[in-house]
């Protein structure tokens, strides 16, 4: 296991199940991101055919994405702690082709890249492009816009 994979994805996201898309961080900087998630039987995105659907391929590419900035939230020893609450959505989708949809039982790779940002003290709106697969074929290639804000603590 690589040491991110040991890093819990919801410090980075304001998502919990069954609405969690994320299971594994395979690697994370400022600017790349590369997660897994294995698609289960129990999956609110399991349509009729018992195949994942497109709104939760769009839903894990979004978390993905969103991971590289819910990251800059945090500091590298605070990665461990309670962490930072956030909140966040997308705000656009620019462009979205969807080629399959994986099975029960598929492990879908998901790959994101910042392509630009605008910070303030609070909030955070980015656009990404993201590329999903699984072992042997490309499922999804899309462009999002997302709006990620920090929680008042208490």
């Amino acid at each position: 296991m690589n040491k991110f994979q040991s890093l819990d994805i919801t410090k980075f996201l304001p998502h919990r199940a069954p609405f969690l898309m994320v299971d594994h961080v395979i690697s994370i900087d400022d600017e790349h991101v590369t997660t897994s998630f294995e698609i289960k039987e129990d999956c609110i995105f399991i349509d009729e055919d018992m195949q994942f659907n497109e709104v939760g391929l769009i839903e894990n590419a979004a978390q993905t994405c969103s991971s590289i900035v819910g990251k800059s939230y945090f500091e590298e020893d605070d990665l461990e702690g309670e962490g930072t609450k956030l909140i966040g959505f997308i705000s656009a989708i620019k462009k979205v082709t969807i080629f399959a949809t994986p099975c029960i039982g598929d492990i879908i790779i998901s790959n994101a890249n910042l392509k630009s940002r605008f910070d303030t003290d609070h909030y955070s709106i980015c656009t990404l492009a993201c590329t999903i697969a699984t072992s042997n074929k490309e499922l999804l290639s899309c462009e999002l816009n997302l709006f990620i804000q920090e929680t008042p603590k208490n």
